[in-house]
């Protein structure tokens, strides 16, 4: 082994490596605190819009009020997909996952993009700006597809969050509704280096474009163990009967020591902060919906989960109440990734934008533990 193997540490996961530095969010997993560009995740759920927090993040500051007003009205100008673009959506198999509908759609926007391998900052931002815009019209448009129902354009008049229900539903969402879906994509907008935008770094650092890397990092996110989590939760409070059995349910789970969904973080110890806000929220649209024995079984188990393991530091995460607040909004579970990536495209450009300025090709090394000095035997011996 050569000197230069051995001065390396093995760090299987890339738990303990840092492998870039950015300005665009910060985690103190130790005192949950999460902030963009130094912006607390509260004050920006509480205070801010999608659109806003999404210009902090390409920009690296807040707008001013014309700033915003002149984002807002290019974001709202370029919702609508091409004549094109709809009828690859109605071709998709009804059947197919949502995910996978939305990987190959977000991929075929780069066949007709001319400038798709144009590398310059320009060019990618134009892309950026692209994807997060239609992102909601593949989605609501993939499921009104798949459920026979006709296909609903954007109206270029409204919200991100308030045109993607419209697009979904066919009918206005209510002042709360749509801000309940404004606030879950201000917390699903960046997390620092998870493994989708990992991901599209290492797309983007061999200089490919911003299409496949976003298509990279929605591959990513479709695993449970990242994005599909929250999908996962609301399929565990379905199977609860009722609030009477919601302490031996977990309590049977944490006997088997089967994991309790929404529940823990590889970085937070204490409470995710993105989870504060919202599950605020997610007891009033609970509420307006008639939702809310599914919130009251949601904080029976966080009360459980407290008392059993909060000693250990493994509080509800981010997942654990947005699955409430989606199900209140009518979506169906295997929307709920989709809608991560729908958030989520904001943080992967911005930091494929960002890793771009000084890039530096991703190439990690293994730690070969397989033999040496294998003795080749002629197929006719084998």
């Amino acid at each position: 082994m050569s000197n230069t193997m051995q001065e390396m540490q093995t760090d299987i996961g890339l738990v303990n490596t840092i492998v870039a530095r950015s300005a665009l969010s910060f985690i103190d997993g130790e005192n949950g605190v999460l902030e963009y560009v130094g912006y607390d995740i509260d004050d920006l759920a509480r205070n801010s819009t999608f659109e806003e927090t999404t210009f902090l993040l390409w920009n690296k500051r807040l707008p001013s009020r014309s700033e915003l007003a002149e984002f807002t009205e290019q974001i709202r100008t370029n919702y609508d997909l091409s004549d094109r673009m709809w009828d690859i959506i109605v071709s998709l198999p009804r059947d197919a996952s949502p995910m996978h509908a939305l990987r190959t759609l977000t991929s075929a926007l780069s066949l007709e993009d001319p400038g798709a391998d144009d590398p310059s900052e320009e060019a990618n931002a134009r892309k950026s700006l692209a994807m997060l815009t239609k992102m909601p019209a593949l989605i609501a448009g993939f499921d009104r597809h798949r459920k026979g129902l006709d296909l609903v354009r954007p109206d270029a008049t409204i919200s991100l969050s308030e045109n993607f229900l419209y697009m979904l539903n066919g009918i206005k969402p209510t002042e709360r509704m749509a801000r309940a879906m404004d606030i879950c994509l201000i917390l699903h907008a960046d997390h620092g280096f998870n493994a989708s935008t990992f991901a599209s770094l290492v797309t983007i650092s061999t200089l490919s474009d911003m299409y496949s890397a976003v298509t990279t990092a929605i591959g990513t996110l479709k695993g449970p163990l990242h994005g599909g989590a929250n999908q996962v939760v609301m399929i565990m409070l379905q199977e609860i009967e009722g609030l009477d059995s919601v302490e031996e349910y977990v309590m049977d789970k944490l006997a088997k020591k089967d994991k309790i969904m929404g529940f823990g973080h590889r970085v937070y110890k204490a409470y995710d902060p993105r989870a504060t806000y919202l599950k605020t929220f997610a007891e009033g649209i609970a509420e307006d919906t008639g939702n809310t024995e599914l919130f009251e079984l949601s904080k029976r188990i966080e009360q459980i989960m407290d008392r059993e393991v909060g000693s250990r530091g493994i509080y509800p995460n981010v997942d654990f109440y947005s699955a409430t607040t989606y199900f209140s909004l009518g979506i169906d579970l295997d929307l709920f990734t989709p809608l991560f990536a729908m958030s989520r495209v904001s943080g992967w450009t911005a930091h494929c934008l960002e890793y771009l300025e000084d890039n530096r090709l991703i190439r990690p090394r293994c730690d070969y533990v397989g033999p040496h000095q294998q003795e080749y035997i002629a197929i006719s011996q084998r």
